[in-house]
C-alpha cells in the first residue's frame, strides 16, 4: 500500500489543480478515477461552490453492513504560475499539494482497495472534493452520507512529541468575516476634512477584532484580521475599503460573538459585515477512543488522539458520524506553499495506522 502510494502521489502531484480551475479540476478527477479499483463505481456530484467542477465519488460495493466513508480533497492552494513538476529530495516528495493533501488521497485509494473485498463491508464510498481550500458557502454532501457508520479523512499525518503517529479527532470552527468599510473620498491634499477615511476605520476595527483574541479562554477563540485593503491614489482619502478576519474557536457561537461586537459605524464610516465562510467545530474524542484503542493493539504502538486548529471537510460529517477521524494522510510540511513535501519513509507507518481502524471498525461489525 505504502510503496503504491508513494507512485501515484507523484502522479497526482504532477497536475496542477489550483481550487477555482475547472478545466484543472477534470484533469486531477480523470486522474484520480483512473487510479479506483477496477470494479468501483465513478460519479460526479454537484460541487457545493458554483462553477467548479463536480466532485468525485468512487464506491465499492460488499456483502456485509459497515459502511464507511473516506474524505478527500483534489485541489491545492497553490496557483499554476508557482506550480512545479514533483521532485525528490533526500526522504522527501517535494511539489505543490503534496501534504495538503494528494498524498492523502493516495493513501485514501490504496484503503479502498484494501477493504473492497472484505465481507464485513457493505459500502464503501471515497469523497473527493474540488473546491474545499476555497470554499465559502455551505457544504453540500453531509446529509447523503449521514448514515455511514464511520468517516476518515486524510488530510496530513502528524506525531506525537514522543513520536508515536497522531490521528486529528478535534477541530476547531472555522470562519472567515469581511467588513466592508463606507467611507467618504476627498481630495487629501486640498480638503481632507471633507472626507470620511476608511482606511482608518478599518484600522481601528482590526485592532477591535484582535482585541478580542482569548486563545486561553474557555472556547480558545482567536481573531486574527489578514487583508486589508483600501485606497485608490496617493492624494484621496479612501472613501472605501474592506478587512478579513480569520476566527477559530472551540465553536461557531463564540465565532458571533465577534460579530456581534463590532459596531456600525467605526470613525464615521459605515461598517457593513459579511460572513464569507462558517465551518462547524469538530469533537470526536470520546466517541472514537475504543476504536483508537483497538487499533493500537492491533498494530502493537500507539495510536494518539490530537486536535488541530486548521479547518477540514471531516467537521462537516463529524456532527452525523460519531466516529470521524482526520489526520490519516502521510507527515509532512510547509502547506500551501510551493514547497510543500511529504515524508516518503512516513507513507509506511500511516498505511498501518489506516489499516488497524479499518481493521478494528470491521471486527466490530462482524462480533
Amino acid at each position: 500500500m505504502a510503496a503504491v502510494a508513494e507512485r501515484e502521489t507523484e502522479a497526482l502531484v504532477a497536475v496542477s489543480s489550483p481550487s477555482g480551475d475547472a478545466a484543472a479540476a477534470e484533469q486531477i478527477v480523470a486522474v484520480a478515477s483512473a487510479l479506483a479499483p477496477a470494479g468501483a463505481r465513478i460519479e460526479r456530484l454537484p460541487c457545493s461552490t458554483p462553477e467548479h467542477a463536480p466532485d468525485l465519488l468512487i464506491s465499492v460495493d460488499g456483502p456485509g453492513e459497515l459502511k464507511i466513508l473516506l474524505v478527500g480533497h483534489l485541489d491545492t492552494v497553490v496557483g499554476h504560475e508557482a506550480f512545479f513538476a514533483p521532485r525528490r529530495s533526500g526522504h522527501h516528495l517535494v511539489g505543490p499539494g503534496t501534504a495538503d493533501m494528494k498524498g492523502g488521497v493516495a493513501l485514501a485509494l490504496g484503503a479502498l482497495r484494501a477493504i473492497e473485498d472484505r465481507p464485513e463491508l457493505g459500502e464503501a464510498a471515497l469523497l473527493l472534493v474540488n473546491d474545499e481550500e476555497w470554499r465559502s458557502g455551505a457544504f453540500a454532501h453531509t446529509a447523503r452520507f449521514a448514515d455511514c457508520d464511520a468517516c476518515l479523512c486524510f488530510e496530513a499525518g502528524e506525531r506525537s512529541e514522543a513520536g508515536d503517529d497522531g490521528v486529528v479527532v478535534r477541530r476547531k470552527a472555522a470562519g472567515t468575516l469581511k467588513l466592508i468599510a463606507h467611507g467618504r473620498a476627498s481630495h487629501s491634499g486640498s480638503a481632507p476634512e471633507q472626507g470620511v477615511s476608511a482606511l482608518l476605520a478599518l484600522a481601528e476595527a482590526a485592532q477591535l477584532v484582535a482585541s478580542l483574541s482569548d486563545p486561553q479562554g474557555p472556547d480558545r477563540l482567536t481573531a486574527v484580521p489578514t487583508i486589508l485593503r483600501s485606497g485608490e491614489a496617493i492624494n484621496i482619502v479612501p472613501g472605501s475599503g474592506e478587512l478579513v478576519c480569520d476566527l477559530r474557536a472551540d465553536n461557531l457561537a463564540a465565532l458571533e460573538a465577534i460579530e456581534a461586537a463590532i459596531p456600525d459605524q467605526i470613525a464615521g464610516a459605515g461598517i457593513e459585515l459579511v460572513r464569507e465562510r462558517a465551518w462547524p467545530g469538530m469533537d470526536a474524542r470520546e466517541p472514537t477512543a475504543p476504536l483508537l484503542a483497538t487499533a493500537s493493539e492491533l498494530l502493537g504502538r500507539p495510536i494518539v488522539a490530537s486536535e488541530r486548529g486548521g479547518a477540514s471537510d471531516a467537521s462537516h460529517f463529524a456532527a452525523d458520524i460519531e466516529i470521524t477521524i482526520d489526520g490519516l494522510g502521510p507527515c509532512g510540511e510547509n502547506s500551501h506553499h510551493p514547497d510543500e513535501y511529504i515524508e516518503l519513509d512516513s507513507l509506511f507507518a500511516r498505511s498501518e495506522v489506516v489499516l488497524a481502524l479499518l481493521d478494528g471498525l470491521l471486527a466490530g461489525v462482524s462480533g
